[in-house]
């Protein structure tokens, strides 16, 4: 609202403002204040008295020369054109005549060319105000003749400083936690918070707490979340199902569970990305038992899980069947601390040490760097002297500064000083990267042909002529 504040300074008015957001931001509020801002008693102004006879009576809504329209139940041209043709009329006592369109997106196409004449020569004294939540459906030659404002979504901590004034000032005693409820329930909306907000007094008998904003809301306690991401985190399967039908018993919103819930994963890959920064205790601790990879799909099924809720049986078997795709799915290489199976290192030359890829697994080591560790073979070790080999298709890895960050790392596990020499040539599939890529196939063959084998399976394809695509099949847990 710079701009505005700088044109009323500045005197430099237009004669067509739109107003645009979603619903209760404060669209015809802000439309009611420029019409006191154009209108004061002491002048063309961005701060009005609010005492003068043109600010008091446009805030009871009887200044003669502001006329309100809805355009939602008067979009008719024929109403459009009586309105017009009072506007060639000077204002009764105002400095100018204020026209308020409220939701001007559902006026009529013949209204708005109706419009449109007026807007191309407007008088002196007359200003447009129009609102709408869908600018998209006004016409461009409309658009093109008013000077446009965005109005954003309040932010929740402006809200709740909102609420806090007013419950101050009426003397209704409310608990801290509960205005954030219910700011975070008005997804920015002042007009809905304070609507909530007098549900919340009514609901609380005369004041506001967060357990009575909860239970009015269906909001979920968040032990509930921390406990299902730590039975998920164990893979307890069971014990995720019981939280899920704890909370159908409560009635609580699936809805606002999923989302409460990629709030808390936001909380734990935030934890792990920048610890110092969270000061969620529950985020902290859970970020110890669920790595980042997790993390991030488990987000990424939270947030389609809510898109999918309305398509669901029933909201309580959307958010179990969320729960399910929790445990199925998993990030490759989530299942930490595994080890690697053991394969004996061949080489070209001499025999070498055994281990590379156990020694790497441990390495405090990343990006290129790790990278050079788990493609390389080891080719020979010599007590301190280690002499690697990657293929010729990794052989930007061999760069003298990943080589002097494996180096690092290789010294700082180890806690000696040693030689490390890094070559290109050909590699016999030792590396770690060989390795899990072979377990991988592996893994993968098993199961297709476990999938080819099944007699359900062989039962669809014959009877819908349909093909197996291997590579649509995971292995179990993958």
């Amino acid at each position: 609202m710079r701009a505005l504040r700088h044109a009323l300074e500045q005197k430099r008015l237009h004669h067509a403002y739109l107003f645009t957001g979603t619903r209760g931001v404060g669209k015809t509020t802000l439309a009611r204040i420029l019409a006191k801002c154009l209108n004061c008693e002491t002048g063309v102004t961005p701060e009005p008295c609010g005492k003068c006879s043109a600010c008091v009576e446009i805030d009871a809504g009887r200044f003669v020369d502001l006329l309100e329209v809805d355009a939602a139940t008067n979009t008719r041209v024929d109403e459009m054109r009586q309105l017009l043709d009072t506007a060639q009329y000077a204002p009764s006592r105002a400095r100018y005549k204020v026209y308020v369109i409220d939701e001007v997106h559902m006026l009529s196409t013949s209204a708005f060319n109706a419009m449109l004449k007026t807007l191309e020569e407007p008088p002196e004294h007359l200003k447009f105000i129009l609102a709408t939540t869908d600018p998209q459906k006004i016409p461009v030659t409309v658009l093109s003749r008013c000077l446009q404002f965005n109005l954003k979504q309040m932010p929740p901590a402006a809200i709740v400083s909102h609420l806090a004034k007013l419950l101050e000032s009426e003397q209704i005693p409310a608990e801290k936690e509960a205005l954030p409820l219910v700011a975070r329930a008005a997804a920015g909306s002042m007009r809905d918070a304070l609507s909530l907000l007098d549900q919340a007094i009514a609901h609380g008998g005369g004041k506001v707490t967060a357990a009575s904003v909860g239970d009015m809301l269906g909001t979920i306690d968040q032990s509930h979340l921390a406990r299902l991401l730590e039975a998920l985190a164990a893979g307890d399967a069971a014990g995720a199902v019981q939280i899920a039908d704890e909370m159908q018993a409560r009635s609580l919103s699936f809805d606002s569970a999923l989302a409460d819930l990629a709030s808390l994963l936001l909380q734990v890959a935030l934890s792990h990305s920048l610890p110092d920064a969270v000061t969620d205790a529950r985020a902290r601790e859970l970020a110890k038992r669920i790595d980042a990879e997790s993390v991030q799909l488990y987000y990424q099924i939270a947030l389609q899980g809510r898109e999918d809720l309305p398509l669901a049986p029933d909201e309580h078997a959307g958010f179990l069947m969320t729960v399910l795709r929790l445990l199925a799915f998993r990030p490759e290489g989530a299942s930490k601390g595994l080890p690697l199976p053991r394969k004996p290192e061949k080489t070209s030359s001499s025999p070498q040490a055994k281990g590379w890829p156990e020694l790497v697994q441990q390495l405090p080591v990343t990006g290129a760097a790790r990278e050079l560790a788990r493609n390389a073979e080891l080719r020979q070790r010599d007590g301190s002297r280690f002499e690697l080999v990657v293929p010729k298709a990794k052989a930007y890895l061999a760069e003298r500064s990943y080589v002097d960050k494996l180096k690092a790392a290789l010294e700082q596990h180890l806690g000696v000083s040693i030689i490390l020499k890094v070559s290109v040539g050909e590699v016999a599939g030792g590396s770690v990267a060989s390795l899990e890529a072979g377990e991988r196939d592996a893994r993968h063959a098993a199961a297709a042909q476990a999938v080819k084998s099944d007699g359900f399976v062989q039962d669809l394809v014959n009877m819908f002529d349909g093909k197996i695509v291997d590579s649509t099949i995971r292995p179990e847990g993958k």
